[in-house]
């Protein structure tokens, strides 16, 4: 913790009352820490206090008589910023891209990584709109520390309590323990889709977005991993200059460019097209009466070509999309493509796959294992498995 830059943004709930000790607790472990506030939570802690303990002024206002509060500056001078206690207001404003206060403004720019802290009564807890809004948050990149049980404001007992000081306090010195794990190691991630031209304007193609392979890269990334991302076609964006995106289209552009990387980990997460056509005309093809036949061949396997020259130390991760006999199928592809981990993937678990923000997956391992994770976010499934991936190299 010492050394760390954390913004800590606090906002309109009786939990305010814990952020003093949670600051303390941050200085006192060496970090430096800058207090953002919505204006309803100064009804409810003092920025007087907060100040004081912190060392830093307490930001709440864009404008402070003639001196403009610079938002955008505060995310990127950050090593984290930290929501707690995050409100059901405010949650459901960062779920829409809202943006009517300094701490708003700050999430919403922030190239940090963002982690809350939520804290409301049992029922707006349970209720169907704030899951959504945890899930929108999550999918967007926010890691969510769980709410405890206990008594709350309103006098009932039940979920929705905040995170201890104390709980939170490990929590991100655990975030900045991972933020190192894999320092010092080169990763390859490959993400989306392949296109196979058929002529200037037509080409086979699928359905991936590289969401998965985007967060993948990210969390590598944001483990200290340096990255290097071969990214297909794709219309999500990376948004991070700490790693390197090598943009393709084809198959053969995308064998090409993983062939040159030298890696310590491999992940494999792009739907790469498994034929392409033999010939490609150089004009388009005019309709005509009567079928249009195409003559198709494999393309080169660059899951199986890493798998066949991966040296001692190297670490390799295939995905797998299934429609049917899915444990079957993963399994033959980790033992023929030598690979150490596969990610199963399956169509018939109603959000997984291709085009959603979630997904559902299984993890195969050489030595027989299997880890079965239930639908969550892809930022939460490339968290756990990276994890996974640590894990392996110890």
């Amino acid at each position: 913790m010492k050394g760390k830059k954390i913004v800590l943004g606090i906002t309109g709930s009786i939990a305010a009352y814990k952020a003093p000790l949670l600051v303390r607790l941050f200085v006192k472990a060496g970090a430096d820490v800058k207090v953002v506030m919505t204006p309803a939570a100064t009804d409810f802690v003092s920025k007087l206090v907060l100040a004081t303990l912190s060392k830093n002024e307490v930001q709440v206002d864009f404008f402070k008589e003639d001196t403009w509060a610079n938002h955008v500056e505060l995310g990127r001078w950050a090593d984290v910023m930290l929501i707690a206690p995050l409100s059901c207001n405010t949650l459901s404003k960062m779920a829409y891209g809202a943006c009517d206060n300094l701490l708003l403004a700050a999430y919403l720019s922030a190239t940090c990584p963002v982690i809350v802290a939520p804290a409301m009564d049992e029922d707006m807890w349970h209720h169907p709109a704030t899951k959504a809004n945890l899930k929108t948050v999550e999918a967007n990149g926010c890691a969510i520390i769980p709410v405890g049980f206990g008594e709350l404001a309103s006098g009932l007992i039940g979920d929705g309590r905040m995170a201890e000081p104390e709980d939170i306090f490990n929590f991100l010195q655990t975030f900045f323990a991972k933020q190192n794990s894999l320092k010092g190691k080169k990763a390859l991630v490959t993400a989306g889709p392949t296109y196979e031209a058929i002529d200037p304007v037509r080409f086979i193609g699928n359905h991936s977005s590289g969401k998965m392979g985007i967060a993948i890269a990210k969390e590598l990334q944001r483990r200290g991993a340096e990255v290097t991302l071969v990214c297909g076609p794709v219309s999500a964006s990376v948004k991070n200059n700490g790693i390197h995106c090598i943009s393709v289209t084809s198959a053969e552009e995308m064998y090409q460019a993983c062939s040159a990387v030298n890696y310590d980990i491999a992940v494999m997460a792009a739907a790469v097209a498994d034929y392409t056509p033999v010939k490609v005309s150089d004009k388009k093809i005019k309709k005509s009466d009567g079928e249009l036949n195409l003559t198709l061949k494999r393309t080169k396997d660059i899951l199986a070509s890493l798998g066949s020259t991966k040296r001692e130390g190297q670490t390799l991760v295939g995905f797998a999309l299934e429609t049917d006999n899915e444990k079957e199928s993963a399994l033959r592809k980790l033992k023929e493509k030598n690979a150490d981990l596969i990610v199963l993937n399956s169509l018939r678990d109603e959000g997984a796959g291709f085009g959603h923000d979630t997904n559902k997956a299984t993890f195969y391992f050489r030595d027989g294992r299997q880890k079965s994770l239930s639908l969550k976010s892809k930022a939460a499934l490339a968290t756990d498995l990276v994890d996974t991936i640590t894990e392996m190299i110890k």
